[in-house]
């Protein structure tokens, strides 16, 4: 039996129809982390899922004309969905957990009536501010500038019959978790937690709605159902079986070693979830480590950003192996980093190509040419070998020393240390001219050529956990069996067999032209961009041609709105008084209702053509006529009045 227990989680994440890498970062890199402790011999519980209720998922359901339950299963299992981005970067997650499951749903109405049966919970009237995207409650002096202080939208006045959890009564427990210990981590964020919300007041949460239905019933009280992040924040334990009979590994793997979270969602986990757990009565997670986010031009991803950010192309492109280095090189993982395709592909041709990729070819090409792949056994040490031994040996303490910080780009930087010492080593040696006298040379040649391939043996065990299927291809490359690809032969120098057998592969990064890229990259961009524009036809220009004394005739004027009405027992016309620059009001009849409500056109600046003949309409006259554009979208026809700077006084001509 393994005593050697790791459980590691990413959030369970709301399913958004439009994934991009930025939702892959926090899960590759707990996935880094899981595959590195399974690497040191841990029994690893790697969990994740998706979070499916609320509001804005009924909404967006209501949007789709579907069910709640349809549109998260199609985003979850559908084509691209939540779990197709997990097999495309290949996640290794040990288990996946969906809000609506069954098991979850059932152990949550446990959960909440017991924290309701301790007296944690108790029913009253929610009044204050609510931000429907992040399904987060507000008071009036947490908002910024009137608006989320998380995301930054605008929030809306809520009140209705509520549950509330009391969470002021842990604020004292919860400030001394924070502070003096290790629970939180990078330290940063201990003093946003206390300084924004323990220390102005730390107030009861609302942990119940009435003014939707999708969500979990609080069976005691129909009418209700459980605030989301209540919901959420259990799956940690309910996927172990709190509370359900679906799994019975609660007590194997709890309390567990780190939630991996967004600094956007570490209140949830800092404040509210340890909370929770006091009330319950049961163990804290260890750590709750919150990292930073992929930013695209200084704000945080979206597919609106101007930066390709599809997972799915940049796989294609560059690979999937290449994608997930790439992520974790690049920022440091408490802290927020500046996604650029730019910085992409220099990433992977400094790293991958001229330094790891170009280590692997060059070696076992050498010992395919001088040796025919497969090394005598010739030892033959030189003072030249000792730095390169000497940092290899030790790579592993210095590399671990950074994982079990959490700090993968630091991790991956001793890595690259040794791989770029060892390509400086062959320059040192030579190997070339060394091949030129075989006889005199080929021992200490065949010596070299081991010396590298045991380099790369020891970089390669500590860069699967990044890579998994690159380095599987590497150790098949240098002849490295299954007992040279473990945690403790990494430590370890003279693993691989002195008569090793080499066959170099394919090349495995290849460089990028970095221009020629970028080009690419930008005009597959815009073709996205059109693709994803509405198709829009527009009507055929007319043939008949029109002398221009007769087009001088027709007169253009600026007019001012000054009045705007239905026309009664008329679905399409709307009255206007107008302000034509004469003095007088002009009135024009325009059959626009179906696209513009009168009091949307009070004040804006038109275009009429103001000389031809008066018409009765309705009964009404009819002075002139607006000119407007129209177009069909979607095979519905589109109109839109012709508006000109409010600047232009009204009468002024058009010409």
């Amino acid at each position: 039996m393994n005593d050697k227990k790791f459980y590691i989680t990413t959030p369970i994440y709301y399913p958004s129809d439009k994934l991009h890498i930025g939702h892959a970062y926090c899960t590759v890199a707990t996935d880094a982390m899981a595959r590195y402790k399974r690497l040191c011999g841990y029994d690893v519980m790697f969990l994740t899922g998706t979070d499916e209720h609320g509001q804005k998922i009924e909404d967006k359901a209501k949007e789709a004309g579907v069910t709640p339950k349809e549109y998260v299963d199609n985003i979850v299992e559908g084509p691209k969905g939540v779990l197709d981005l997990w097999k495309l970067m290949n996640i290794s997650n040990d288990r996946f957990i969906r809000t609506t499951d069954g098991y979850h749903v059932s152990a949550i109405q446990k959960i909440f009536k017991q924290m309701y049966d301790n007296g944690d919970i108790y029913k009253g009237t929610y009044k204050g501010k609510y931000c429907k995207p992040c399904e987060s409650f507000w008071t009036e002096s947490q908002l910024v500038d009137g608006k989320c202080p998380d995301c930054g939208r605008d929030v809306v006045d809520a009140e209705e019959e509520a549950y509330f959890f009391r969470l002021s009564m842990y604020a004292d427990r919860v400030r001394r978790l924070l502070e003096d210990t290790d629970f939180l981590e990078p330290r940063s964020r201990v003093h946003e937690m206390v300084n924004n919300f323990i220390k102005p007041g730390l107030e009861d949460l609302c942990v119940s709605r009435t003014s939707f239905t999708w969500g979990i019933p609080v069976d005691f009280d129909p009418g209700h159902v459980v605030y989301v992040w209540i919901d959420a924040l259990s799956n940690y334990i309910t996927a172990l079986g709190f509370m359900n009979d679906r799994y019975d590994d609660y007590e194997k793997y709890w309390p567990a070693d780190v939630h991996f979270v967004g600094k956007e969602i570490v209140r949830f986990h800092s404040i509210i979830w340890p909370a929770m757990l006091m009330s319950l009565g049961e163990p804290l997670p260890k750590k709750v480590y919150g990292h930073g986010w992929l930013l695209l031009g200084g704000g945080k991803m979206s597919k609106s950003k101007g930066n390709i950010v599809d997972p799915y192309l940049l796989s294609e492109r560059y690979g999937v192996d290449a994608l997930r280095f790439f992520l974790l090189r690049s920022f440091p993982f408490g802290s927020d980093g500046n996604f650029t395709n730019e910085l992409l592909i220099q990433t992977i041709n400094v790293d991958l190509a001229n330094d790891l990729g170009n280590l692997v070819s060059r070696t076992t090409a050498m010992a395919e040419k001088y040796f025919g792949g497969k090394l005598p056994e010739a030892k033959q040490s030189a003072e030249l070998d000792k730095e390169l031994i000497s940092l290899t040996t030790g790579l592993r303490a210095r590399y671990e020393e950074q994982m079990e910080r959490f700090q993968f780009q630091n991790a991956l930087e001793e890595v690259f240390k040794v791989v770029q010492r060892a390509n400086k080593y062959i320059d040192e040696n030579a190997p070339w001219t060394l091949a030129k006298d075989m006889e005199a040379n080929g021992p200490r040649l065949a010596h070299v050529l081991y010396n590298l391939l045991e380099t790369v043996r020891v970089c390669t065990v500590l860069l699967t956990p990044f890579m998994p299927e690159s380095c599987e291809k590497i150790f098949a490359q240098i002849g490295a069996g299954p007992d040279a690809q473990t945690w403790d032969s990494a430590a370890q120098w003279g693993v691989l067999p002195a008569a090793v057998s080499v066959a170099k592969g394919e090349n495995l990064f290849p460089r990028i032209d970095l221009n020629k890229e970028l080009a690419e990259l930008d005009r597959i961009q815009e073709e996205a961009k059109k693709a994803a524009l509405p198709a829009i036809e527009i009507e055929p220009q007319l043939e008949e041609k029109v002398d221009f004394d007769t087009f001088c005739k027709s007169d253009f004027r600026a007019v001012k709105v000054k009045d705007c009405q239905n026309v009664k027992k008329s679905d399409k016309l709307l009255k206007f008084t107008l302000d034509d620059g004469t003095g007088a009001d002009r009135q024009i009849l325009s059959g626009i209702a179906k696209w513009y409500k009168p009091e949307e056109l009070i004040g804006k600046t038109l275009v009429a053509i103001v000389n031809l003949p008066p018409r009765k309409m309705m009964g009404q006259e009819s002075q002139g006529m607006l000119i407007s554009a129209v177009h069909t979208e979607k095979g519905e026809e589109c109109l839109h009045l012709l508006m000109v700077d409010d600047a232009i006084p009204a009468g002024a001509k058009l010409c």
